[in-house]
């Protein structure tokens, strides 16, 4: 079951990695770069349009399987709920405080300093659900993150000088990433929701906020109409569909071997990102970015590292038995 769950979190990053390069792509054409203003509400619309596909595509899974309506029943049940609370927190919130830090700092910082999220995570995973990691896979966190850190600051700086309202938006930012995962971890728990059930909730909960309160309080109505009567809308939604592979990937994990751990699998897509960037889009490759990538790529595999796996000592212990057997041979 852990390997398992080893495996769906991996998976989970290596999807949302290619979710993020083909967002990416989408998000740099004319459409969204037409002003200022389309610069700002771009990724909002983005994500609404992406979050709103995406539950298209989970609701139509559910109904092959025949499960849409017993999904829609767990609106009502107390573990739905913790699923609905960290959906807001970690989608619709999340995102505005992050774009707003984006705003106010710039990408580098803001993308920098957001990448702690998951040690936030992990620290409100032990608070409220005893989920404990060990020195190890701290320390695999701890790659990730300074290495995520290290890649993200190595880019221009494109904004003012960074403010302190910024760093209050990127502080919110940290602490809704850093609760969904745990809320919707206890979610699942408490009535046994299933992945599936629980990322059609996220997506509904998602695009019924962006669509009562962010988009009409950021007056981005009228940018996301003029989205949705363009052929990237397609684009948006076929994309959605890497996403919601990746979520389903990604809640697997959490279920299989708790939040901390799979947000430190999850957050290796900012590695395999820069493989694919490359690969589809041909974008820069250095050997300090690809040096970068396959540290956050291994600072995630000791997250979830069991203790006698990827052990140094057990290994060089066994090595040195080895020598003796042969030597005394």
């Amino acid at each position: 079951m852990k390997r398992a769950g080893a495996a769906f979190g991996l998976l989970s990053g290596i999807m949302w990695a290619l979710d993020t390069v083909f967002i990416g792509a989408i998000l740099s054409r004319d459409l969204f770069a037409s002003s200022g203003q389309a610069l700002f509400l771009a990724p909002l619309v983005g994500t609404f349009l992406h979050d709103a596909a995406s539950g298209l595509w989970i609701a139509g899974y559910l109904s092959l399987k025949g499960e849409l309506k017993k999904a829609l029943a767990n609106i009502k049940t107390t573990g739905g709920w913790y699923v609905i609370l960290g959906s807001i927190l970690g989608g619709p919130l999340g995102m505005t405080f992050y774009v707003l830090s984006i705003h106010r700092l710039g990408s580098s910082y803001a993308a920098s300093f957001s990448a702690v999220y998951p040690a936030v995570g992990a620290f409100f995973s032990f608070l409220l659900l005893k989920d404990r990691l060990r020195p190890k896979n701290w320390f695999g966190l701890f790659i990730s993150i300074l290495f995520i850190i290290l890649l993200g600051s190595s880019g221009t700086e494109d904004a003012s000088v960074p403010s302190r309202l910024g760093f209050l938006y990127v502080l919110l930012c940290i602490i809704c990433w850093g609760l969904e995962c745990v809320l919707v971890a206890y979610g699942m728990k408490k009535v046994q929701i299933s992945p599936e059930q629980s990322i059609l909730l996220r997506q509904l909960v998602s695009t019924v906020t962006y669509c009562t309160v962010i988009l009409p309080f950021f007056g981005g109505w009228h940018f996301a109409a003029d989205v949705m009567a363009k052929k990237e809308l397609f684009f948006l939604a076929l994309v959605a569909l890497a996403g919601s592979v990746s979520y389903l990937f990604y809640y697997k994990a959490i279920r299989a071997i708790g939040p901390a751990k799979a947000m430190g699998l999850n957050i290796s897509y900012s590695g395999w990102a820069i493989f694919f960037g490359f690969l589809f889009f041909s974008e820069p490759l250095s050997l300090k970015m690809i040096g970068y990538s396959l540290m956050i790529i291994l600072g995630s595999v000791l997250t979830v590292a069991e203790k006698d796996e990827l052990n140094l000592t057990h290994f060089l212990k066994k090595f040195r038995n080895r020598t003796m057997k042969e030597v005394k041979r």
